[in-house]
């Protein structure tokens, strides 16, 4: 299945409802995806699930919750490495995974669609990491709504980990595309939820990698 339509992402980061509403109004969002895995929020309960979902209606928006097919943690043992750290490149071959993407898929030819996750930067966010690639992959176009309202595409986006990265625009080595790659496979391991109880043998240093509300 391919798709050419535009596929939204946003955090809700500190917001207020109201705050959120507005970005989502800005850009005509009529559905909303929530892909965190475990959709609560002790700091911000507007954003929990059930609150989001009621407030989202009285907006005239859709709520649909995908955290159990495209959240960052996962119950698959077979995406976790010996390290108890979730490898995305495992995760997005899942059947759960896969059957999430074409959700979104489907559900972005009819509707104008936004993934939500927290982070208020998407480069920290499995939303981009892992969700964006497997869907651009299928050829949907990805936009971010930044916290301030602006957009940026996930191109841009990739761009700005590269620089983070210290991958010279240009090189003599690797293409654009692969320097992409390698900027995406290094921050999926950074920001990568890792499970205590997964760890097979000695520890990691520093312990388990809490991902916030992924």
């Amino acid at each position: 299945m391919t798709n050419q339509r535009e596929i939204l992402t946003v955090g809700h980061s500190n917001h207020s409802f109201d705050d959120f509403a507005a970005l989502l109004h800005r850009h005509r969002v009529t559905v909303v995806a929530d892909v965190r895995s475990v959709p609560y929020s002790r700091r911000h309960p507007q954003f929990s699930r059930r609150p989001i979902e009621n407030s989202l209606a009285a907006h005239g928006i859709r709520y649909a919750f995908l955290g159990a097919e495209l959240g960052a943690r996962t119950p698959d043992p077979s995406c976790y490495d010996d390290e108890g750290r979730v490898l995305f490149s495992r995760l997005a071959k899942t059947g759960a995974f896969l059957r999430g993407i074409e959700r979104v898929l489907k559900t972005a030819a009819e509707f104008r669609l936004a993934l939500l996750c927290a982070e208020r930067d998407p480069t920290g966010c499995h939303r981009t990491i892992l969700v964006a690639p497997a869907l651009t992959a299928r050829g949907a176009s990805i936009t971010h709504i930044l916290a301030d309202g602006r957009l940026e595409t996930q191109e841009h986006l990739l761009d700005r980990l590269c620089a983070a990265a210290g991958m010279p625009p240009r090189d003599m080595f690797r293409t654009r595309d692969q320097q992409r790659e390698e900027a995406l496979a290094r921050r999926a391991r950074e920001i990568a939820y890792r499970d205590p109880a997964r760890v097979r043998g000695p520890a990691p240093p520093g312990g388990a990698g809490f991902v916030r509300e992924r």
